[in-house]
Formats: C-alpha cells, structure tokens, sequence
C-alpha cells in the first residue's frame, strides 16, 4: 500500500511538474521571442506587380513570415526593375545587393541549364508530382547542392500547374508552319523549339505585349488565361494554344543568398521555411480558380482555342530527350541530377495512370457527356 502510495505520488508529482515545465515554456516563449533579433531583408522579383497572382506569391510570403515573427523578421518586396531588372535577379542574391528573389529558376539556363530542372523542363512533371520531388523526393536536396555552387539556396515558391502553348498569329497545322516563327520562349523550351525551326526570343513578360504589336515576334507564351488575358496577347495573336509541353508543372522559386540564410536563427529559418510553403499553395489555389473564369472570358471574346498538332508534340518530344543527353554530356551539375529526375518521373508516371488519370478520364468524358 506504502509503495503504491509513493507512485501514486510520484506519478502526480511528474504529471504537475510537467504541467508546470510546459506552462513555464509558453510563459517564456514571449521573453525567448524577444531575444530574437530585428531582421531586414529585401527581395527582387522576377516579374512586374501588375501580374498580381505571380508577383503576389512574394507579398503573401512576405506578409506571413511578418505575422509568424510577430514583425521582427520582414522581407520587403521590390517588383522587377525596382532594384535590378528581372533577369538579373539571381545575380542580386550572389552579390548580396538583396539577400532573396523570387523568380523562375529557367530563366537563368544561360549560366546553367541544370536551373531550370528544379523549375520546369520540357515533358517533365505535372504540379502534384513536381512537389513531391521537391519536397520529399530528394528534389530540393539535389537542386540546393547545384544551387550552393553560386552561393544561394531555393524554396518552392508558387506553381502555375500545367501552362498553355501560346499565342499565335497564325494557325500552326503542323511542324512545318513553325519554321521560322519568332516566338517569346524561355529557357530549355526555347532550345527544343529552336530544333523545330522556331526562333526563339527571352523578353521578361511586360515586353512581350509590344514586341507583338511591332511585330518583332510572331507568337508568345507566358502563362496562362488569367495572365494572358491581363496582358493583352488576344488583342493582337488570336490562336490560343495548349498544352505548353514546357511547362507541365512550373515551380517558381524563392532563391536566397546561402551565408545570409545559414545566418538566421533556427527559429527564422523554420518561419521562413513555413511561409515559402503557404506561397507556393496560395499561388497554384489562385491560378486553378482565375484561370477557370478566364479562359471562359477569353472564348467570348473571340480566342480561337487549338491544341497543339500531334506532330508537333512528337518531334518536340524526340528532340527534348536528344538534348538532355547533350546536356548530360556537356554539364556535370545536370548529369548529377537528371538521371534521379528522370527515375522519379517515370516511376511517378506509372502510379499517376493507375488511378488519377483513370479518374480524371471518366469524370471529364462523363462530364461532357452532359451526366
């Protein structure tokens, strides 16, 4: 009885000392917050603010890192050209003339085109799988130790999902109405299209509009309806096309300079880590619904939807996969990458057919059959 006694005891003095160590904790915490230090950072965007949903991702991180640090850790964002132009984003976060930038990780395949593989790269993966390479299936570790070489780190940031194929002035019925047209596409997609006689052109997307209507190009992608719609295109190119083979699952990227980073208390780096995660939801959310409503818009107003000629897929497809083995031969960084990207992909496509394509087949065939 003595000995039960005495656990019993014991027993309730654990359970009120632990009580009493968790509510010490959270009547500490306000004082250990207040021992954190007042951090300022600015960010450079890759992209003007008046394409709200893309440029935006930045501010809703921006915006949650403050709340999450109660305003001792604030990012200040700068739209493109504020502090230095869009293409010129990376470079700022080397030099340390901002400590972070949320761009796209392609349009930086002159450096190196292993950017682009954590971004997008053609016939790649669509936006669930995209983040799952990222995030649990070793993607982020391998594109921050290619990253590390230019002395910044990458956090998923936003997604587009699945992006549309262009606009064009005139119809393309096969790969040969594609020779010689001057077209806006970036990166790795403008190599492969350059394959199918394309000439391509990189112009940050609030150039595209009036290189359309000089006429010093003959098509642009971008986007998507929403963007698109904002930006004019249907005004000038009527021929609206999709899918973007490019552009499967876009992630865009918030690129941090590695020694600011490194820096941070532990604390920071969890916010920070936390509020680039709430970016890059938020954004996909926002596209799946504007885009939803404008592509409707854009019917109405006269756009001429066509999906992209199955030729045209094809030989954009065989030409892709020569260029990533030139890529594997030409640059190590890609090598290292590629083949575990291309196992996660093929592996990923297996499971995908069995029951999202599957389910996603019936519902569309059935939804347009009127059921």
């Amino acid at each position: 009885m003595t000995d039960q006694l005495s656990r019993r005891n014991f027993l309730t003095r654990g359970a009120l000392g632990g009580a009493a160590t968790v509510a010490g904790a959270a009547l500490a915490a306000p004082a250990v917050a207040q021992e954190l230090p007042t951090i300022k950072w600015r960010l450079t965007s890759g992209f003007p603010n008046n394409l709200d949903t893309i440029y935006g991702g930045a501010v809703v991180m921006a915006d949650a890192l403050s709340k999450i640090t109660e305003g001792k850790f604030q990012i200040q964002v700068f739209q493109a050209g504020e502090i230095v132009p869009g293409p010129q984003a990376i470079d700022a976060v080397q030099a340390n003339t901002v400590e972070i930038a949320h761009t796209c990780g392609y349009y930086f395949t002159g450096k190196n085109p292993t950017f682009a593989i954590g971004s997008t790269i053609p016939f790649g993966l669509n936006a669930r799988q995209q983040n799952a390479w990222l995030y649990h299936g070793g993607g982020n570790e391998l594109y921050d130790e290619f990253l590390s070489e230019y002395g910044i780190i990458g956090k998923p940031g936003g997604g587009t999902g699945a992006q549309m194929g262009g606009w064009f002035r005139k119809e393309i019925n096969s790969t040969a109405d594609l020779n010689g047209v001057k077209m806006r596409i970036a990166g790795v997609a403008g190599q492969v299209m350059s394959r199918l006689g394309v000439v391509p052109q990189q112009l940050p997307g609030g150039d595209i509009y009036p290189a359309l209507e000089r006429g010093t190009i003959d098509a642009a992608e971008w986007v998507g309806p929403y963007d698109d719609e904002r930006l004019g295109f249907y005004q000038i190119a009527p021929y609206y096309y999709y899918p973007a083979y490019w552009e499967g699952g876009l992630t865009i990227h918030f690129f941090i300079n590695k020694a600011q980073y490194e820096g941070l208390p532990d604390a920071y780096k969890a916010a920070l880590d936390t509020a680039c995660k709430a970016a890059n939801v938020n954004m996909q959310a926002l596209y799946d619904v504007k885009n939803t409503k404008a592509i409707r818009s854009l019917v109405g107003k006269g756009v001429k939807l066509r999906p992209l000629p199955r030729d045209v897929m094809d030989a954009a497809y065989k030409a892709t996969f020569e260029l990533y083995g030139e890529y594997s031969a030409k640059y190590p960084a890609w090598a290292k990458i590629y083949p575990a990207w291309k196992k996660f992909r093929d592996e990923s496509f297996e499971w995908f057919r069995v029951a999202e394509y599957s389910y996603d087949s019936y519902m569309y065939a059935a939804q347009a059959a009127g059921k």
